[in-house]
């Protein structure tokens, strides 16, 4: 019996790390020569659970942030602990659309094989776009700092995104749109690898979607299968 209740607890510890993801919130419009935060968070953004950063989230602090500019220029933004999230600033010199994106491939190498899903390596990736004055989504193009990346191609009431992995569009590939409150829906992008779903309410959305990159490998002296690539998008709707 009390096996089996180990097992159980084992089985549910690994369903609530994989349901965590990074992700990140900052407001949607910024202001010349004005400092703009960004925050990151690691949890589950649905159910408002935010990790503490000296509790779980040391899991995935190993992170980086990227400033890509309107021009495309990229830059490193420093970031430090708070609470329960980390934070940067970047004042916005030009106008144009910014975009702030965390990458991390530095998450150990994990062994689940006695749940069916190998040894694998986790990459994680999130993106957040910043509007400062004039600027179009059409000037947003794949940056290469993620293999798994979404991009914005329309928003307003509704809004489409994009999928690519290694620079080129992502088809029939699931992502999941979270709202606070736990509710969530699952789509699918199209050949294009495109997706367009309606904003209803005035929440942040945040987007998450993964993909498996059947590669094996070593990563600090571990072996692995396969890495397995997770990524987020997060806006608020366009008032």
């Amino acid at each position: 019996m009390k096996k089996i209740v180990l097992a159980l607890i084992a089985v549910f510890g690994l369903q609530q790390a994989n349901a965590h993801f990074l992700w990140l919130e900052t407001k949607a419009s910024g202001k010349l020569n004005k400092s703009h935060e960004v925050k990151v968070f690691f949890g589950e953004y649905s159910y408002g659970e935010r990790e503490k950063t000296d509790g779980h989230f040391t899991y995935a602090q190993d992170f980086t942030l990227h400033l890509v500019g309107p021009d495309g220029r990229k830059t490193t933004l420093d970031k430090k602990a708070a609470a329960d999230h980390y934070s940067a600033s970047f004042t916005p010199e030009k106008p144009g659309v910014y975009r702030v994106i965390l990458t991390n491939d530095n998450v150990d190498v994990v062994d689940y094989t006695q749940y069916d899903l190998g040894i694998f390596k986790t990459e994680y990736a999130a993106v957040a776009t910043v509007h400062v004055g004039k600027g179009t989504l059409d000037d947003a193009k794949a940056t290469e700092l993620s293999k798994l990346e979404v991009l914005p191609v329309s928003e307003g009431a509704e809004v489409t995104l994009q999928l690519w992995y290694e620079g080129k569009p992502l088809a029939e590939n699931e992502l999941k749109v979270f709202l606070p409150g736990g509710w969530e829906k699952t789509l699918k992008t199209d050949e294009q690898g495109k997706v367009s779903f309606a904003m209803p309410w005035n929440e942040r959305y945040v987007v998450e979607t993964s993909y498996k990159e059947q590669v094996t490998g070593t990563f600090k002296d571990k072996d692995y299968e396969y890495i397995w690539h997770f990524t987020t998008y997060s806006f608020d709707k366009q008032q």
